[in-house]
Order: structure tokens, then C-alpha cells, then sequence
């Protein structure tokens, strides 16, 4: 394979290190007060770290620093910048995350983290400018006033859909390990070799943590984990080629789980920040499923939608996907919640 080498020195690298610094966040967690106890909406028995997301921070940035020791050339002379975007971008939001696992930040100053991240990747040229009408297959480009509002709704929709997913043990990881997989294939498909690395970085550090998170959890990600991989999958498909859709379908059903969520809280009076148990994967563990079922089930939905990304041609039938997959996830959620 070009760039092997480099390939997999960047995976089996992110692996190792997101290991290391899991073990490291899984230790820090008493010493420093940043400790899940037992009750409220999780249902773990112990308490547990909530450093785990310093294995997700330590096995990406590292794996990215290991891939730039056999450079791969690229004709884009913007892909340096969106890079760096990349980087800090992922930077800062992980250090909001790691001050609201310390001291519980309020939504408001959450969600400026959000949006002070979405623009440092607008201002590193990661944006929602250009993609393609399903219906007519012509390209459409948005102006500045439209693309800049857009690009940051998509990166802070993407944090908060993985930080409201981030309820089950190894069910944000293990998405976050299909998105990656799926963009490595389209990188690969259309020849943007120099890129690769970014998404086996996201691939091995997601893996690497998952040693430790996969049923029944040994240390949970918590929001610098979330928040780091939420930004990181809505850059990198952006990055990707603008792989909007693709991931749409992979992120299909916790995207279409957190808008039913809003409009549930609301419908009750309740603040849609107000944390709960109205989450879908939460409404099958009250149903009687296990947790392991539970993410198997995410994760297959997942894993199809993206090889139908990958393997369908047609953008109309990319839709028709999309929607099929919002029906599904729709219809569950009605019936669990009219019934419980």
C-alpha cells in the first residue's frame, strides 16, 4: 500500500498511546477529584474516573505527531492550515472538557467552548461551504454569510450529539472507531493519501480506548473525551472531501436521538440541558437490554450506513438511506416513550 509505512505507524501508534494515557486518566481520577459516583442517570456500581478522554487526547495528538516524522506530499496549500485547525481546535475544546469534568461548568459556558472551537476551525478554512443537491446532483456553494453560521452549527451539533451519546459504556468510542474507518475508505478512494493519518489517528486512539471503556467500563471518557471527539468527527468530514452525508448516515440515529430529546424536554418543561434519561439508548436499557446489546445494536446501524455511504453511488439513494434510518429511529422512540 503507498505510505504503508506511515499508515501504520500513525494506527498501531494512536493504539498504543491512547492505552498508556487511558491507563494514566484511570489512575488520575481520585487524585484528582474528577470521579463518576455511582447514581443519577448512569447505572455503574462503582465510582470511576472520568479522565479517560486524556487516553483519547494523548493517542490522537500523538499519533499525528508520529505521522509527521515520514511526511506524505500534498498538492493542497490549504491542507497545512486546516491541520493546525485540526489540532488546536481539538486542543481547546478537550481543555473545556477537562474544567467541566472538574468543576461541572454551566451550559452557557459550555457551549461558548463550543462555539469558540466551531471558529477556530472556520478561521482554518474546515467549512460546510460546498456540496452536492441530492435531488439534482449539482453543486451548490454557499456564500460567507451563509457557509460560516452553518459550519459552526455543524461542529457544535456534532459536540453535543456525541457528549449526549456518551451514556453507555464504549458506545461514543466505538461510533467514533466506524466513522474513522469509513473516512480512511473515501480518503484512500479519492487519493487524499496526506490526510489519511488524521482519520487512522482518530481510529486508533477511539480503539485504544476502548480497551478500557468496553462493558463494563473501567474509566469513562467524560466530557474531554466527548467534547474532543465530537469536534474531531465533524472536522474530519469536512476535511474528508466535505463528507457531509456520509457522516449524517453514520451519526444518523444519536443525530435524530438528540433533536427528539430537545423537543421531549420541552414538550415536558423541562430545560433541554437538564441531563436525563430520555436518550434512546437509555430508553432500551429501562426496556430490559443489556448494555452490550445495546451498543451492538448502535454500532451495526452505524457500520451499515456507512458502507451504504461508501458502496452507494447515487446521492438520491445516500437520501432515501437517510431517511429509512430517521424513520427507524424515530418510530423506536415514540413507541418507547409512549411506553414507559
Amino acid at each position: 500500500m503507498k505510505f504503508g509505512a506511515n499508515y501504520l505507524l500513525t494506527l498501531f501508534g494512536g493504539f498504543l498511546l491512547a492505552v498508556i494515557g487511558t491507563q494514566l486518566g484511570k489512575r488520575g481520577g481520585q487524585p484528582l477529584d474528577i470521579i463518576a459516583v455511582p447514581g443519577g442517570r448512569r447505572r455503574h456500581k462503582r465510582p470511576l474516573s472520568r479522565l479517560g478522554g486524556l487516553g483519547i487526547a494523548v493517542g490522537f495528538f500523538g499519533a499525528l505527531a508520529l505521522s509527521h516524522l515520514q511526511p506524505i506530499p500534498t498538492a493542497d496549500p490549504k491542507e497545512s492550515q486546516r491541520f493546525w485547525g485540526l489540532v488546536i481546535g481539538g486542543l481547546v475544546i478537550f481543555l473545556i472538557g477537562l474544567l467541566d469534568d472538574h468543576d461541572d461548568l454551566p451550559p452557557w459556558a459550555q457551549y461558548t467552548g463550543y462555539l469558540v472551537a466551531a471558529l477556530i476551525a472556520v478561521r482554518a478554512d474546515i467549512i460546510l461551504e460546498r456540496f452536492n443537491n441530492p435531488l439534482t446532483n449539482e453543486m451548490i456553494v454557499l456564500p460567507a454569510l451563509l457557509y460560516i453560521p452553518l459550519t459552526v452549527f455543524w461542529i457544535t451539533g456534532m459536540i453535543v450529539t456525541v457528549n449526549w451519546l456518551d451514556g453507555l459504556d464504549g458506545l461514543a468510542a466505538g461510533i467514533a472507531a466506524i466513522l474513522a474507518t469509513i473516512l480512511t475508505f473515501h480518503m484512500l478512494r479519492v487519493e487524499q493519501y496526506s490526510v489519511v493519518p488524521q482519520a487512522l489517528a482518530l481510529l486508533g486512539a477511539s480503539l485504544g480506548f476502548l480497551v478500557y471503556n468496553t462493558p463494563p467500563a473501567r474509566v469513562f471518557m467524560g466530557s474531554g473525551g466527548a467534547f474532543l471527539l465530537g469536534y474531531l468527527m465533524g472536522a474530519m468530514g469536512l476535511i474528508a472531501g466535505g463528507r457531509v452525508a456520509t457522516v449524517l448516515l453514520v451519526m444518523g440515529i444519536p443525530i435524530v436521538d438528540v433533536a427528539w430529546t430537545i423537543l421531549d424536554r420541552w414538550r415536558h418543561g423541562v430545560s433541554p440541558f437538564r441531563g436525563d434519561r430520555r436518550h434512546l439508548h437509555f430508553r432500551l436499557q429501562d426496556a430490559g437490554l443489556s448494555t452490550r446489546v445495546i451498543i451492538f445494536i448502535y454500532w451495526g446501524f452505524c457500520a451499515v450506513a456507512g458502507a451504504m455511504a461508501l458502496l452507494l453511488s447515487s446521492r438520491l439513494y445516500k437520501l432515501m438511506t437517510l431517511i429509512l434510518l430517521i424513520g427507524i429511529t424515530l418510530i423506536a422512540l415514540f413507541y418507547l416513550s409512549e411506553r414507559q
